[in-house]
């Protein structure tokens, strides 16, 4: 199967959608907190993003699989003029999230909960001053490596909805996963690595809050790398 026809064909990015059963209250957060903060990427895309945020932002981020939230609410919380787009499929991960917003809801947040894709193909051209996909499922499995979300035809829609010079950061503890982005974005062309030295893609990025998914690496060995890209 190529690249182009993943998606047409319903071959998703993420693996499975829920994991254990849902307690009432983060049931009850799913079907009243996450209406009031979610984008409709099958609706009319705005022609000005910022309008989808009740407060006033100058600069726009997307972040694709954000797994417990840990990253998106410090990054949230710290940049109140930034307006943050957070998609996650996984059920509990969203659950867990709104579980931390509930009775305060940022007004710098706006949420989706299905396939990243669909917001990609939705955003207007050149809206966007960052994306960041932290730790995506690696699909470790060489046959599996298809479905990574890092992939041409995905580059080819990073570069559509970021601005000129705008930041694609990737973290991730695999190595192979690590190369194959690497490789693919050297191939698309589009974007510039931005790392000089070592210490430019192992250091964390400033005021990086950490991730569960990254202290699991460290307690069973594995590093991580933290590769920044701008659109060129």
């Amino acid at each position: 199967m190529s690249e182009n026809s993943q998606h047409e064909a319903g071959k998703a990015f993420f693996g499975r959608r829920k994991g254990k059963p849902l307690r009432d209250r983060q049931a009850r957060n799913l079907a009243e907190v996450l209406p009031a903060l979610a984008i409709d990427p099958f609706g009319p895309s705005p022609d000005d993003l910022r309008s989808l945020f009740a407060a006033e932002v100058n600069t726009l981020r997307l972040e694709i699989g954000f797994g417990g939230g840990e990253h998106l609410l410090h990054r949230v919380r710290e940049e109140p003029a930034t307006g943050f787009i957070g998609i996650e499929p996984f059920v509990n991960s969203m659950a867990k999230l709104l579980g931390q917003v509930e009775g305060a809801e940022p007004d710098n947040l706006r949420l989706y909960d299905d396939d990243a894709v669909s917001v990609l193909d939705w955003l207007p051209a050149a809206s966007l001053d960052q994306i960041d996909l932290l730790y995506p499922d690696p699909w470790p499995k060489r046959r599996h490596w298809k479905r990574r979300f890092v992939s041409q035809v995905n580059l080819d829609r990073f570069h559509r909805v970021l601005k000129p010079g705008g930041r694609f950061c990737f973290a991730s503890d695999i190595d192979s996963y690590i190369n194959w982005t690497l490789l693919h974005c050297r191939r698309h062309g589009g974007f510039s690595w931005q790392a000089k030295t070592a210490d430019d893609w192992l250091t964390p990025y400033d005021n990086w809050p950490g991730t569960r998914y990254e202290a699991k690496a460290r307690r069973e060995g594995r590093s991580s790398a933290y590769l920044t890209f701008l659109k060129i």
